[in-house]
């Protein structure tokens, strides 16, 4: 199995260093390497990407932005000379952030975690329904989307909890909101998102999921009412 990849780097010189790494890796399939996000928008739409290796600062557009205007992103890994942005990186769920200049170590780890992880995914029986993956206790778990009832902000982590259990991650909230469908999950408050499904009762304080009381932020309950009619309308 093989993952077609392709580089972006505004540098000449670490970009020709990261793609004759990928050139050289025998899981990776490079398709395409790229000096700005334009260009690389395009390769997308219209290739199969499974990963991509990215440059943050670059002009006109930087990877940020490249992401930003994606509706389906590959599989990232950041690749920047500045330690500055690797909080932001989790927002976007990157499975790896590398510091330039790139050793052939730390670039090999980050294709075992992507390979890892498409395996994972190719061996999931679709009648499962919608899952995703994250990091607990150091391993890639599973967790079915329908089965989440509310997400909990804690500190650095936040707390999933599931019909299966509780699941402790490090993450952000706005990152983990990205993987959620917005039509069946709703962030209420900073520091809580909730699935509306899961809604047995609500007020203008608190919605309510079995016998757990979640605070909404003011006016949320509005936006709730919506979402859980909206709900009910398409089932």
């Amino acid at each position: 199995m093989k993952l077609n990849c392709v580089v972006v780097d505004d540098s000449t010189i670490h970009r020709i260093t990261i793609a004759k790494l990928a050139n050289e890796h025998p899981d990776l399939d490079l398709v395409g390497d790229f000096s700005n996000a334009s260009e690389t928008r395009k390769c997308i739409l219209n290739k199969t990407v499974d990963l991509i290796f990215l440059d943050i600062e670059m002009p006109v557009q930087s990877g940020f932005d490249l992401l930003d205007g994606l509706k389906t992103r590959p599989q990232i890994v950041f690749v920047s000379a500045k330690s500055d942005y690797a909080l932001r990186a989790f927002d976007y769920a990157a499975i790896d952030y590398l510091h330039k200049p790139i050793k052939k170590d730390r670039f090999n780890k980050a294709v075992e975690k992507a390979i890892e992880l498409h395996q994972m995914k190719k061996e999931t029986p679709e009648d499962e329904g919608e899952f995703i993956f994250v990091k607990s206790n150091l391993k890639n778990l599973k967790l079915y989307i329908g089965r989440i009832k509310w997400v909990e902000a804690l500190g650095d982590y936040i707390k999933i909890i599931t019909e299966d259990g509780t699941h402790l991650v490090l993450s952000t909230m706005k990152a983990f909101e990205t993987q959620l469908p917005s039509d069946n999950f709703l962030r209420v408050h900073k520091s809580f998102i909730i699935n509306i499904s899961k809604v047995e009762r609500f007020n203008s304080r608190f919605a309510e999921i079995g016998s757990t009381q979640i605070p909404l932020s003011r006016n949320r309950k509005e936006d709730l009412a919506k979402a859980v009619n909206k709900a009910s309308q398409s089932q």
